[in-house]
């Protein structure tokens, strides 16, 4: 992003760039908490000596300083109003892996998932990272550190306190010293004022001890996830004067840690997962304690809220596999061998069902059901957030107080008695959390908009607070204070105790310039609010946006709002989301920081015509792929590429737009013309102007360009038309498959009929797909109305469409864009093919010839999204395929972004992730890639053509006219 000059010229100095840019300020003012505070700027440090330097130059200037990592934090641990430092973009390399030693040494910036995966790869599956919160995607271990991270494997591996060897550190004056299990020392030995330092802080960290030796040993330290506040027990001589774990959890205010040793673990031999039904929360958390004498390595628990929205958002196979209940305790035992874990799994449940609140049980042994059933889990935080109704509507819920914590034998009493609390204020809590470690991520449906929302979440916290520390236990339980709770601790902690960590505050920053107001002297929790102060502006849109009782005008705020910095859309593998962020390693490359731009925008714009003239969101929304991923990836449902082509629709309005908007962006109509000058065209993109009219078109010269179909061609592939009256199946032939690859609507015609049906084709209707993709929802919405009247013929006949992206755009976009019966009744009726092979398949049909035993397959983005991830897996399964090579992930092309001169580069990033690997793992194996975009991009990476689905189940390959 640009620098912005005005506060620019604060960092002119700095040893780093900073980015001072509104766009980027704007983007860094969130996390994952309810909190919004924007940064003087934004730095990028590659080394811990540019970290160094750079806090050396910030205790001289005075410029206070916050250190983050994946930005998940839902405490407002991230966020801080001078410069911020994202240690994830460059600092995140895996220094050395010791499996002698059981250590692993890394950057702050590593992400957990990534450094389980290498430790993991390192000895052959032996060993692993334990600490592994649903966040571990995108969560560092500099965060974990800072926060004193757990996981859902907590109750046999503990916290990240128990997982630190050393800590090398950045002091607030730009001092580097290493904290270590019995002090802390200088990192260099040589360089004597960091020597001197550290005897400094060696000597008042004893007195800090001696002086509260009582109160540290009477209240800390007391149940498992006792979190709040800084852990100053470590320090005690009992506890051999550790450092290192005196500042994990003390969240970015004492020090920045710029590398870390911590420990590795061995892996179980076997696991398993049984799943246990209850009627309530408070009755699974009773049979917790009975649950925790067999030891098992992970006891989770959600509720029927969280379930409710997984099975409305991502269908009923995603919850399937859960037994009756309306909460679920998940418990993961493991052993040496499948029988003793499967033999303890039948001896557990038997004595459950003894103690007669266990509903019933499900052992899950299936890998694919079973990392299925953990992600309702992990997108707990997601799925939670916007809470679907009986009638229609939703509710929203927030975090604040979502990280209570209590010993587990006094959890049931603790959730009792918090149900109460809720009832009392008239808010409803979504219950989901750590239950064998007694720790809940409870989140509320808080108001935070109003000022007398504010005044209940106030009273409210402050009671919550009191309620736990009732129980004996903790305000926070892993995910720290920060600006959510600091406040509270007082209430939880004796004058004495808060003076102590007041004093070890200073001994390590003196000046208070390391993450202001947390901790000690904080802010209040209900100060700096992202909702608060936003101005309501009447937001037209074109697509039906937002929840259905958002008001009117409100509907585009609302589907904005709805990212709540999760920031699943940050990670490096797993589904498809976020392509480009993956590419380019660039907060504002993700779903989350287009969302926060987005944010900004609407919060910041004194009219909506200015809004919508944002240059900050047409910048983030460069490289976003309009791919749709997000839309079921991202667990709060954001829809990344619907908000793109709505915000270009405004911001083009009387402006010219890029070249490519025009040439890819009217593709339909240009094919009409081109289907009948198709030889003179192609022979026209094989000569010298070929160059010349590629960059006139505003696309790239490095991509091969598809042949351009004739009009005569697609007319004999689809001679002798069914009649209308005897078909019982309409084929929707695309632009794409008529304008490119007639052959392919042939095939679909006769895999159809050959399972008996009669296929109507349909020719004459067009999605709009490339107009919605450009952002020109007029030319897309009078499309899309023809096509409406022209398929709403009074019968339920499915409409099959052979190109997946425009099958997608019928079945969500159309509804969202003409909101009438006839658009809705259109878009129920919509398949895609292979959801149609699954049809013919589930009725007893098979190909008439042998396919394949080994394929490659790509889906398209947008099917994936709109018909499930698993649509062409369950399809290729149905007609016999065995081995099934799915490259999960964006081609990279995407409609136009592929062929648009300024993101060919990216484009090529992108088809790295998944499907150029696939493609030299599984050389010669048959290619299959439904959508045009897909096959373009693997005839760009092999210079082959791939195959559609259609065309390899073709009873008839030839023609039979």
């Amino acid at each position: 992003m640009h620098r912005h000059s005005a506060t620019g010229t604060r960092f002119a100095t700095c040893p780093i760039d900073v980015d001072t840019s509104t766009g980027r300020r704007g983007t860094y003012s969130y996390d994952a908490s309810n909190y919004r505070v924007p940064p003087a700027g934004v730095g990028f440090p590659r080394t811990a000596d540019e970290v160094s330097a750079t806090l050396a130059w910030c205790h001289t200037e005075n410029v206070t300083v916050s250190v983050r990592g994946g930005g998940t934090s839902m405490a407002g641990n991230a966020v801080g109003e001078g410069l911020v430092l994202d240690l994830s973009r460059h600092m995140n390399g895996i220094l050395d892996i010791d499996d002698d030693a059981h250590t692993a040494t890394v950057q702050p910036g590593v992400v957990l998932a990534q450094l389980a995966y290498a430790v993991e790869r390192h000895t052959d599956g032996a060993m692993t990272f334990a600490p592994d919160p649903s966040s571990k995607s995108r969560a560092t271990v500099g965060g974990s550190v800072a926060n004193d991270a757990c996981g859902n494997h907590s109750v046999r591996y503990g916290r990240t306190t128990d997982h630190v060897v050393a800590l090398d550190l950045v002091l607030a004056d730009g001092t580097r010293a290493t904290a270590t299990r019995s002090g802390v020392q200088a990192t260099d030995p040589t360089d004597a004022s960091a020597v001197a330092r550290a005897a400094q802080l060696t000597a008042e960290l004893a007195d800090l001890t001696r002086d509260h030796m009582a109160a540290l040993r009477t209240e800390l330290g007391r149940i498992p996830r006792q979190v709040s506040g800084y852990h100053l027990s470590h320090l005690l001589p009992e506890n051999g004067f550790d450092v290192a774990r005196a500042l994990v959890g003390s969240e970015g205010t004492c020090a920045v840690v710029v590398a870390a040793t911590v420990s590795i673990v061995d892996v179980p031999p076997s696991a398993l997962l049984l799943i246990l039904g209850y009627e309530n929360v408070v009755d699974a958390a009773r049979d917790v304690p009975d649950i925790l004498k067999w030891s098992p390595s992970a006891v989770e628990g959600i509720d029927e809220l969280i379930v409710d929205t997984m099975r409305a958002r991502r269908g009923a196979d995603s919850v399937a596999a859960l037994p009756p209940g309306h909460a679920w305790l998940y418990v993961e035992l493991d052993g040496n061998s499948p029988e003793q874990v499967s033999a303890s799994a039948d001896r557990l449940l038997t004595a459950l069902r003894g103690n007669r609140r266990v509903l019933d049980g499900a052992v899950i042994t299936d890998p694919v059901v079973r990392k299925g059933l953990w992600r309702v889990r992990e997108d707990g935080a997601g799925l939670s957030s916007r809470l679907p109704l009986p009638d229609g509507g939703s509710v929203t819920s927030w975090p604040g107080w979502e990280d209570s914590a209590v010993a587990p034998e006094n959890l049931a009493d603790y959730l009792a008695d918090f149900t109460e609390l809720l009832a009392e204020h008239d808010l409803i809590g979504v219950m989901y959390g750590h239950f064998g470690a007694g720790c809940m991520h409870i989140r509320i449906t808080f108001d935070q908009v109003t000022a007398e929302g504010r005044a209940v979440m106030t009273q409210f916290l402050d009671a919550a607070a009191r309620l736990v520390v009732r129980h004996g236990g903790t305000l926070s339980g892993e995910h720290g204070d920060g600006r959510a709770r600091s406040g509270l601790l007082p209430i939880m902690y004796s004058p004495e105790m808060m003076s102590a960590f007041a004093r070890f505050k200073t001994v390590f920053d003196p000046d208070g310039l390391l993450n202001p107001g947390i901790m000690v002297s904080p802010v209040q929790p209900v100060a700096d609010l992202a909702l608060a102060g936003v101005p309501v502006l009447p937001w037209q849109t074109s697509f039906e946006l937002g929840t259905p009782d958002a008001q009117p005008g409100q509907g585009f705020v609302d589907a904005v709002q709805s990212c709540i910095g999760v920031g699943r859309c940050r990670s490096h593998s797993g589904g498809v989301m976020c392509p480009s962020f993956r590419a380019t390693g660039d907060e504002k490359d993700s779903t989350r920081g287009r969302a926060r731009a987005l944010q900004e925008m609407i919060r910041g714009a004194a009219t909506v015509e200015d809004g919508w003239r944002s240059d900050d969101v047409r910048e983030v929304l460069d490289l976003c792929l309009s791919c749709k991923a997000c839309a079921s990836d991202c667990p709060t449902g954001v829809d990344m590429a619907t908000y793109k082509s709505e915000f270009f629709d405004h911001y083009y309005r009387g402006r010219r737009r890029p070249a490519a908007h025009y040439s890819l962006g009217w593709l339909p109509r240009w094919l009409v013309i081109t289907s009948r000058t198709a030889p003179l065209v192609n022979a026209a993109l094989k000569s010298p102007l070929r160059a010349a009219a590629l960059k006139a078109g505003g696309l790239t010269t490095e991509r091969d360009l598809p042949s351009f179909a004739s009009r005569r061609a697609l007319t004999k592939i689809l001679a002798r038309p069914a009649p209308a009256a005897d078909a019982d199946v309409v084929l929707m032939i695309d632009s794409f498959t008529k304008g490119f690859r007639p052959d392919v609507a042939g095939a679909a015609r006769r895999v159809v009929e050959d399972a008996g049906h009669c296929a109507q084709t349909r020719t004459d209707v067009c999605c709009g797909l490339t107009w919605i993709s450009t952002g020109q929802l007029g030319q897309a919405k009078k499309r899309l109305r023809r096509a409406a009247a022209a398929l709403d013929d009074g019968t339920d006949r499915p409409i099959v469409v052979t190109e997946p992206s425009c099958a997608a755009t019928m079945r969500k976009d159309l509804p969202e864009l003409v909101p009438t019966e006839a658009a809705a009744r259109v878009a129920k009726r919509i398949r895609s093919f292979a959801e149609q092979v699954s049809v013919q398949a589930a009725a007893g049909w098979q190909p008439a010839h042998e396919v394949p035993d080994d394929v490659v397959v790509q889906t398209h983005c947008h099917e994936y999204s709109v018909f499930g991830a698993p649509t062409q897996q369950r399809a290729l399964k149905a007609v016999g395929v065995s081995h099934i090579h799915e490259a999960t992930g964006c081609c990279g092309v995407a409609g136009n972004f592929g062929f648009e001169a300024d993101h060919y580069q990216t484009s090529m990033t992108v088809a790295e992730q998944a499907l150029a690997p696939a493609l030299r793992e599984h050389n010669g194996a048959p290619v299959l890639t439904d959508g045009f975009s897909c096959q373009m991009q693997v005839r760009q990476l092999t210079g082959e053509t791939s195959t559609h689905l259609a065309q390899m189940l073709d009873p008839s390959p030839e023609p039979d006219d």
